[in-house]
């Protein structure tokens, strides 16, 4: 791929997920403030969760998603700490932003099954991936 189209699929993926990003934010019903994400060697995004569950009440939870694990839940760690996953959503890469806030809302009330181990989906390219995002890009 030559180095002009390489640019213009990272600038499409940079719109459509932060777009993404932005949509599950408001699906759950969180500020767009709350959220970052990256594209580097990996596609991940973040949202701080403003509640707390019910087995780790003294911790705030994050919801990340990456390219690689699609959407999990986890508690916030130090940086030197392993995350301590809730929850991962498995059935889709990149899920309709009212399924991540049903999965975010079972997690939290605890009818969302715990996760023993994070699962991986297989990779997918770029171009592929912001392909997907596109309709999020306006957002």
């Amino acid at each position: 791929m030559d180095t002009e189209s390489s640019h213009d699929s990272s600038v499409a993926l940079a719109r459509g997920l932060g777009g993404y990003i932005r949509a599950v934010a408001a699906a759950i019903g969180l500020p767009a403030e709350g959220t970052s994400f990256e594209i580097s060697d990996t596609a991940t995004g973040y949202l701080g969760l403003t509640a707390r569950g019910p087995a780790h009440p003294d911790h705030d939870l994050m919801l990340n998603w990456s390219e690689r694990l699609g959407w999990w839940i986890a508690v916030e760690t130090a940086p030197n700490e392993r995350q301590q996953v809730l929850a991962q959503f498995v059935d889709e890469l990149l899920p309709a932003p009212v399924e991540v806030a049903a999965f975010v809302a079972n997690t939290l009330s605890g009818t969302e099954p715990a996760s023993e181990a994070v699962e991986s989906f297989h990779p997918v390219d770029r171009t592929t991936l912001a392909h997907r995002l596109e309709k999020y890009a306006a957002s």
